[in-house]
Parts: structure tokens; sequence; C-alpha cells
């Protein structure tokens, strides 16, 4: 059964550490659903926030899934998170 991408991603997930990693590296970190691949988190954030995501990265953490994704470099993860209010 395929997920809608609002079902796929949680919400940004906004600590220090996370955005060092926006300005350094390109990259957001989401909450997201513990049964989504990283296919359908890729094409998930690409349609929510029309952008080229490079790479997924997952993460399971006391029982949370956390998505590590690297933007383009045509697309600076900080304007995503501004876009979203985070910044």
């Amino acid at each position: 059964m395929k997920m809608e991408p609002y079902e796929i991603i949680s919400h940004l997930i906004s600590t220090e550490k996370n955005i060092r990693q926006m300005e350094a590296e390109n990259k957001l970190v989401f909450a997201v659903s513990k049964n989504a691949k990283k296919s359908e988190i890729k094409s998930a954030v690409e349609e929510l926030f029309n952008v080229k995501v490079v790479k997924v990265s997952t993460l399971l953490k006391g029982g949370k899934k956390r998505a590590y994704v690297k933007l383009s470099p045509e697309t600076p993860a900080m304007d995503v998170a501004t876009q979203l209010g985070m910044m």
C-alpha cells in the first residue's frame, strides 16, 4: 500500500547539531513513519518541498525513525527550513 507524502514525513527536527548539518552538509533531518522506505522518503521530500534529493539515510532511535536527507547543491537546506518557518 502506497503512503501519501504527508503520512511519511512527520516533521522537521531542529536541534543545534541538525542546524549545523544544514549549514555544512546541506542536510535536513525529518521524523518519518517507521514503515517508510528510503525511496518513499526521497520521493515524499521531493514532492512536498519541490527539491532534488541526493541521498537518504535512516536511523531508528528509541522506537522512532529519523531520515537524514541530503539535498542537491542547487537547493540550500536553509531555504527549505526557512520555508517551513524553522529559521
